[in-house]
This record gives C-alpha cells, sequence and structure tokens, in this order.
C-alpha cells in the first residue's frame, strides 16, 4: 500500500511538472515553450554558440568547437581528446577535426603516447596560449553583457541548478 502511495504521489508529481511544461492547443499537449526549461537551455545556448562562433570566426579565424577545445588545453594541459569529450560533451569526430585544424594552424603541440600512437597528449603551444587569451578577453566581455541586470544571488541560483540539472543527465 506504502508503494502504492508513492508510485501515484510520483505520477500526481510528474502531471504537476508536465502540467507547466505543457499547454493545450487545439485539445492536444504540447511543449509550452514559456516554461520548458530544455527549450530555453537550448534556444540560449544556440545564440550564445551561432554568435560567438560568427563573432570568433571574423576575428580569430576559429569557430566556438575550436574555442572549445582551446579553452579545455588551457584549463587542463596534457589533455587527451577522450578527456575533452567526457569534459566539454563534443562529439568525437569535433573534437578530432578541432585539434587537427588548431594543430594545422600551428596553436597546438602533442605527445603520443608509446603504446597507442592514434592516442595523444595535447597542449598549447605560445601561439596557442596568445589566442586563448585574446578570445577569452572577448568571452568574457560577452558574459558580462549577458548576465547584465542579473542579481548576484539570482546568477549563484542559475549555477547551483544548472550544476543539479548536469547532474541530472546522466539519468536521462
Amino acid at each position: 500500500m506504502k508503494n502504492e502511495m508513492t508510485q501515484n504521489e510520483e505520477k500526481d508529481r510528474i502531471a504537476s511538472q508536465s502540467s507547466h511544461s505543457t499547454k493545450t492547443v487545439e485539445g492536444r499537449h504540447v511543449i509550452n515553450i514559456d516554461t520548458y526549461a530544455p527549450f530555453f537551455l537550448a534556444a540560449v545556448n544556440n545564440a550564445l554558440s551561432r554568435g560567438a562562433s560568427q563573432l570568433y570566426i571574423k576575428k580569430f579565424g576559429i569557430g566556438i568547437v575550436s574555442w572549445r577545445v582551446l579553452s579545455m588545453l588551457a584549463i587542463e594541459p596534457g589533455v587527451t581528446a577522450v578527456r575533452i569529450c567526457d569534459v566539454i560533451h563534443l562529439d568525437k569526430s569535433a573534437t578530432s577535426r578541432a585539434l587537427k585544424s588548431l594543430h594545422e594552424d600551428g596553436f597546438l603541440k602533442f605527445i603520443a603516447s608509446s603504446s597507442d600512437p592514434r592516442s595523444r597528449r595535447w597542449w598549447l603551444n605560445d601561439r596557442g596560449y596568445e589566442l586563448h587569451d585574446k578570445i577569452l578577453e572577448l568571452a568574457l566581455q560577452r558574459e558580462k553583457i549577458l548576465l547584465e541586470d542579473v542579481d548576484e544571488k539570482d546568477h549563484q541560483a542559475f549555477m547551483r541548478v544548472m550544476k543539479i540539472m548536469q547532474g541530472n543527465l546522466e539519468k536521462l
């Protein structure tokens, strides 16, 4: 009986939650883009990424994926492609293309594993750090504009929620 009530309570909780995430259009439940969290996450991320990519290509000749990889190399010098994929959730092919392009453009160095030459540890070289620092300055300016008029407490709460959601990704 207790287990049954817990299941019913869970159904009620889900129904209540989904009622905020959906609306009725012509008698059919559809996503309510005013309250559906994944929509907002995707919309904000897509707009930010598209704008950043266009700007970084124009100013520095690299797009957002390469910037994310460059950033990761500054955060964790000597990182592997697998680690980059795990941390920033890029797919393997996009990461490989970015590493190859950045290396060919003279921003990276690597050491291949003696046991598996395909496995490499990557570092920024001096040119890579120069590029990183220039883009970082612009990225931080963009973040400042994005967070304009956001109260510090709201920003902290937002970051807490984002970290919770990031942890919940494993459950999906």
